[in-house]
């Protein structure tokens, strides 16, 4: 079987990066941990907000690595001096990622009864005309 891609289109010039992006993106095997929502707030603004309850302000890290919003959570195991006769709330390590389009900017993130809200605007580029001058070869 023949493996279709972007290049393979003659009127598609320069989609090279959108096809690794697919790739990239079907290979961020993301466990479902921990839940998230993605809102669109405006027209061009977006809200991520993720459910992680037990975590603080500074066991989280947003990061932008290559047009792709990567949230880590790492939480302190502080059971050293306690004695769980039974321990259902684990104290799990996530990595949760986004990958972004070119113009989304990454703005505020919030915390807020257990939720982290990350806001992202979209900055659409003004329509340019140009035209190009046919010389005589």
């Amino acid at each position: 079987m023949t493996k279709l891609t972007l290049g393979s289109y003659p009127h598609l010039l320069g989609f090279e990066q959108l096809e690794r992006l697919l790739e990239r993106t079907a290979k961020s095997g993301n466990d479902g941990y921990p839940p998230f929502n993605i809102e669109q707030t405006s027209d061009a603004s977006y809200r991520i907000t993720l459910a992680v309850a037990g975590f603080r302000e500074q066991d989280l890290s947003i990061t932008v690595e290559d047009r792709q919003l990567v949230i880590r959570g790492r939480q302190s195991d502080d059971s050293d001096d306690r004695i769980f006769l039974h321990r259902g709330i684990a104290a799990r390590q996530f990595q949760r990622s986004f990958v972004l389009a070119d113009g989304v900017e990454v703005g505020e993130a919030v915390m807020e009864n257990g939720l982290l809200h990350v806001d992202l605007t979209l900055s659409r580029p003004e329509t340019v005309v140009q035209t190009i001058q046919i010389r005589k070869g």
